[in-house]
């Protein structure tokens, strides 16, 4: 426990047109402005639904900077919401928090902030002489379908938003929700590139109940990848996170890669486990409680920064590049997709 908490200490130091909702939420008032609340609170409009407390503001800023150290290729991001019910422990978000007077490893699955005006504030953006054009991902700082999204629906009229202005974009989700506004995102694929990315960074259930408790399956998640392509959605697998010494074997890197071919994965981008502040307390918690003996190792591998070592995440995505084409996500996914045998087929559920 000891190197766990040097560990952290370490790395703070180094720190420096919304829906009507469906249902009648606890509404709490906004008169108490105790400086002991959370500064989100003191902003906001505060809802309760189902045990997660909704924190209603409006958006200052539709599309922001992606941060290199993501490992997307995007340089622009919007988000309706940020925090994310499903939880994940390992989830780079969490960090945000921080800024809002909450706490990144207790309250991000319970305390979601929803941007209600994000789809005017996009149309206004977009419509800027100032903006270039270029694609921006949707769902960075919590996923976009998650369960709050069937209270406030933000995501119908941002979908709007971007065929309106004519401007690439792709969805960011491991929710099945997503497939409620397949029929939005073929009629935006009319006028712009639309895409989707869905995370899976391994397919071992059993690694996905102790770090991702509340997401989908990797198994369900392939199959919104199957179905988005299916419908003409380009969606592609993102290979994350692989995580250090746990799923990064050769035999973890083939069966995810292997599985996403199967779905019909037009790509798959592998990116290794980032442990900003947030991320960090909360993945090395459950780390040091199920794996002790892998602390040490993680300490030598992430040193005192977020990413792990330069030449541990150039030889992942080396590997992960040689099964893309072998498999032939990329390049010639169809004539895999025609070997593999009937009991292999994905069937959406």
């Amino acid at each position: 426990m000891r190197v766990l908490l040097n560990f952290m200490r370490r790395d703070a130091s180094s720190a420096s047109g919304a829906g009507t909702p469906a249902r009648h939420p606890v509404q709490q008032s906004l008169l108490d402005q105790s400086p002991s609340r959370p500064r989100i609170e003191r902003q906001a409009v505060t809802r309760t639904f189902d045990g997660v407390t909704c924190y209603e503001v409006p958006a200052r800023t539709a599309v922001e900077a992606v941060p290199a150290a993501a490992g997307l290729p995007y340089r622009w991001a919007a988000s309706p919401y940020r925090g994310c019910a499903a939880g994940c422990r390992h989830c780079a978000a969490r960090r945000g928090h921080r800024y809002l007077g909450l706490d990144p490893v207790s309250d991000f699955a319970t305390r979601i902030v929803v941007k209600t005006t994000l789809a005017d504030r996009l149309r206004r953006e977009l419509a800027s002489p100032r903006w270039a054009g270029d694609p921006v991902v949707l769902g960075l700082t919590g996923d976009c379908y998650q369960p709050a999204e069937e209270t406030y629906r933000l995501m119908p009229a941002i979908v709007r938003a971007f065929a309106d202005a004519g401007n690439p974009f792709t969805v960011l989700t491991r929710s099945p929700l997503v497939l409620r506004d397949l029929d939005l995102l073929r009629e935006a694929a009319k006028v712009t590139q639309v895409g989707a990315l869905v995370p899976v960074g391994f397919v071992d259930d059993r690694i996905r109940r102790a770090v991702e408790p509340a997401a989908a399956s990797p198994q369900r998640r392939l199959e919104i990848c199957a179905a988005l392509n299916d419908a003409g959605i380009s969606c592609g697998v993102l290979m994350a996170p692989i995580l250090p010494l746990i799923t990064d074997s050769g035999d973890h890197l083939r069966a995810t890669v292997r599985r996403a071919a199967e779905a019909g994965a037009v790509s798959v981008t592998p990116a290794v486990l980032r442990l900003p502040a947030g991320a960090r307390e909360s993945y090395l918690a459950w780390l040091e409680r199920e794996h002790p003996g892998l602390v040490p190792r993680y300490q030598t591998l992430y040193g005192n920064g977020q990413l792990a070592e330069e030449g541990y995440r150039g030889r992942i995505a080396a590997q992960v590049a040689t099964l893309c084409e072998t498999y032939g996500i990329g390049r010639s996914a169809r004539r895999w997709r025609r070997r593999r045998s009937p009991d292999r087929q994905l069937a959406l559920v």
